[in-house]
């Protein structure tokens, strides 16, 4: 009895809050007028921006071949050196005493060679009238072969001695600026040391490297059918400096690494800038500007969708009323714009504003929506 008192107490109380919610039940609210546009395809080239890091066409690590004491600095740091220019000097008095032997050596092998050579063909002409055995002629022909042995060793070392004094004289192996000096006069230096003398950087043109990631770059190679026909057709990119400001020359993207980084999911590219006024350093950041056409493209404000737990949304017009429709988007335009890749079709009608205070199922009256504008990177 129990039991069925409670069950009749809660039906009661379900047939109140039902007559109780039939009485206050809102009346329809009028449809509000909200701006509307219709998807289409078009054309569209966008401007990406990548962060760069700059270097020199090649820096150059200049490492001494040979050991000893600095005794001289010939250059300056950020100076600008030419091939074969003479940079450090390397104390050469233990080099040219080297070199001094190995010439004195040199010599004096000649003229045993030479003796020796005498003493064979004086045997020679002695053999033919039976003064001396073939024995004698032997020995006096390998006596000659081991002087002119000797004379040829002699002879390398005084090519490596020549060498190893040419190495005091450290020089620059390519036009270029210099770098840091880390060592000073009186430093001892060495072929085995961890630090170089100094870097020389070839700046005329510098490499800017940057890095997209593999839906963009499958997005480059489809508007262009292929990497090298997007490498040979791509039109020249810009470079943004640290400052914001916009470098005045424009380059061109020379290579496209085959290898995607399965860390990052991102592929590495390089391209080239002219640099004669020498703004550019090597080590230097900024970005490129990458411009990208995509064709046939479905492009809508982001000002027409939202979020809803890391998915966006837009709402289309379905016989007067919203429905939210799930997209698949990427932004352009610094944001303001985005590219539809699924979720809409050329034809759909989607509200352009005001989406956060719509709800599913809402009946509207669409209007216009005002042409978007685009926005133009301040140079």
């Amino acid at each position: 009895m129990k039991k069925m008192f409670y069950l009749m107490q809660l039906s009661l109380v379900i047939s109140c809050l039902l007559l109780v919610g039939c009485n206050q039940a809102p009346t329809q609210m009028p449809a509000a007028t909200y701006a509307c546009l219709a998807v289409s395809n078009s054309d569209k080239t966008i401007t990406s921006e990548y962060s760069a890091t700059i270097k020199g066409r090649q820096d150059i690590a200049i490492m001494p071949q040979v050991g000893g004491t600095l005794t001289k600095l010939c250059v300056e740091e950020g100076q600008k050196v030419k091939k074969g220019q003479v940079m450090f000097i390397i104390d050469q008095v233990p080099y040219k005493a080297q070199y001094e032997t190995a010439k004195a050596n040199v010599e004096a092998a000649t003229a045993a060679y030479e003796t020796a050579n005498l003493n064979y063909e004086s045997r020679q002409e002695l053999y033919k009238e039976n003064v001396v055995s073939e024995f004698d002629l032997k020995t006096a022909k390998n006596s000659m072969l081991a002087a002119k042995a000797q004379l040829s060793q002699a002879k390398a070392q005084l090519t490596n001695a020549e060498n190893s004094l040419s190495y005091t004289e450290v020089k620059s192996p390519a036009d270029g600026v210099v770098g840091t000096l880390p060592y000073r006069v009186g430093a001892l230096v060495g072929p085995s040391m961890m630090q170089p003398l100094t870097t020389v950087s070839d700046n005329s043109d510098m490499y800017v490297y940057f890095s997209m990631t593999e839906n963009q770059l499958l997005a480059m190679v489809r508007e262009y059918g292929s990497k090298e026909a997007a490498l040979k057709n791509m039109p020249e990119i810009e470079l943004r400096l640290n400052d914001k400001s916009y470098y005045n020359q424009k380059g061109k993207i020379e290579t496209i690494s085959g290898v995607i980084d399965p860390t990052t999911g991102t592929v590495s590219l390089r391209a080239i800038f002219p640099n004669k006024e020498g703004l550019l350093h090597s080590g230097g950041a900024g970005s490129v500007m990458v411009p990208v056409t995509y064709k046939d493209a479905v492009v809508i404000p982001q000002s027409a969708t939202f979020d809803l737990q890391h998915m966006n949304f837009a709402y289309k017009v379905v016989e007067g009323k919203t429905v939210a429709t799930p997209i698949q988007v990427l932004r352009v335009n610094g944001g303001k714009e985005y590219i539809v890749e699924m979720g809409l079709y050329p034809g759909d009608t989607i509200v352009a504003e005001g989406v956060a205070l719509l709800r599913e199922g809402m009946p509207i009256i669409p209007k216009q929506a005002p042409a978007p504008q685009q926005a133009q990177p301040t140079k």
